[in-house]
C-alpha cells in the first residue's frame, strides 16, 4: 500500500513538473502561430526531417485578406515545398494587407514596419528551426507579391532570390534599391484584371506598372540583353548580369491566379543560377 501511495505521489510530482516546464522554443508550426513580438508567422518543415540538418526555405507572403494559416492550408504549396525538401514559411500581415509605400490607406508609409517584421521573422525562424539562411526564396501572390518587390529593393541581402507573382510596387518603383544586386523571377497572368500589367487606380494611389519595376531593376543591376524562352505555358524574357544574377519576366495565359508549377519554375531558375 505504501509503495502504491509512493508511486502515486511520484507520478503526480512528475505531472506537476511537466506542467511547469517551459514550452520548447520550436513549439509552433503549421497549426499554431510562432510569435515575434505582437505579430506571428507559421512554418512547416519537410516530412521526415531529422530536426538537425538545415533545409532551404520558401518564404511566402499571402495576398489581400489572406493569412499565414490560409497558406498552411494550401496543400499544393505544402506539397511543392516537400518535393523540394524545403521548409514552407508563411508571413502574416498585421491586418488584411501589407502596409507598403504608397499604400491606399497609408500613402506616407515607408514600409519600415513591414521590413522590421520580416527581419524579426527571419531571425526567429533561423534560431528555432534548422533552416539554411543562405537558401531562402521570398515569394508571394498579389499583395504578397508587392511585399516581395519591396523586399527585393530594401532587403536584397536577406534572401537568395525573389519570385513575386502578380504583384508589383504601389504607384511607382522607389528611386533606388539597396545593394547587393539580387535575382528576381516575376510571374504574371497576361489577362490579369485584378493587378493588371499596366497598373490600376485604387483610391488615392494605383497599382504600379510591372514594366516600370522591371526597368528599375534592370538598370540598377546592369542586366544585359534579353533572351526569350518558353517553359511550358510560361513565355519568359531573361536577362543576366556579370555577377551571375538573373532578372526574368514570365507571362502565362490567364488572369489573377497562383499556380504551383510556376513557383516551381521560379525555384528551378534561381537554383540554375546558383542562388539556391
Amino acid at each position: 500500500m505504501r509503495q502504491m501511495c509512493a508511486g502515486l505521489v511520484l507520478a503526480l510530482l512528475a505531472l506537476m513538473v511537466g506542467m511547469t516546464m517551459p514550452v520548447p522554443a520550436h513549439a509552433c508550426g503549421a497549426d499554431s502561430d510562432c510569435m515575434v513580438g505582437e505579430r506571428s508567422y507559421r512554418i512547416v518543415m519537410p516530412a521526415g526531417h531529422d530536426g538537425a540538418s538545415k533545409v532551404p526555405v520558401i518564404a511566402f507572403a499571402h495576398g489581400y485578406k489572406g493569412s499565414a494559416a490560409g497558406v498552411m492550408r494550401n496543400r499544393s504549396l505544402r506539397g511543392l515545398a516537400g518535393d523540394l525538401g524545403a521548409a514552407l514559411l508563411a508571413f502574416n500581415a498585421d491586418g488584411d494587407s501589407w502596409i507598403l509605400p504608397n499604400h491606399p490607406r497609408q500613402m506616407e508609409s515607408d514600409g519600415a514596419a513591414e521590413f522590421a517584421y520580416v527581419d524579426a521573422v527571419l531571425a526567429d525562424a533561423t534560431m528555432r528551426f534548422a533552416l539554411d539562411a543562405e537558401r531562402i526564396m521570398a515569394t508571394g501572390f498579389s499583395g504578397g507579391g508587392m511585399l516581395v518587390w519591396n523586399l527585393a529593393c530594401a532587403r536584397s541581402g536577406s534572401f537568395a532570390g525573389f519570385a513575386p507573382i502578380a504583384g508589383t510596387f504601389w504607384l511607382k518603383p522607389p528611386e533606388r534599391c539597396a545593394a547587393p544586386i539580387t535575382s528576381i523571377v516575376h510571374i504574371h497572368g497576361d489577362r490579369d484584371k485584378t493587378v493588371p500589367l499596366e497598373g490600376r487606380a485604387i483610391g488615392p494611389t494605383k497599382q504600379g506598372e510591372v514594366d516600370a519595376a522591371l526597368a528599375l531593376y534592370q538598370q540598377f543591376g546592369d542586366f544585359g540583353a534579353p533572351q526569350d524562352r518558353t517553359y511550358g505555358d510560361l513565355r519568359c524574357t531573361e536577362r543576366g548580369n556579370a555577377d551571375g544574377a538573373i532578372l526574368e519576366f514570365c507571362l502565362f495565359p490567364g488572369g489573377h491566379s497562383l499556380r504551383t508549377e510556376h513557383l516551381r519554375h521560379a525555384w528551378q531558375r534561381l537554383s540554375d543560377a546558383g542562388q539556391l
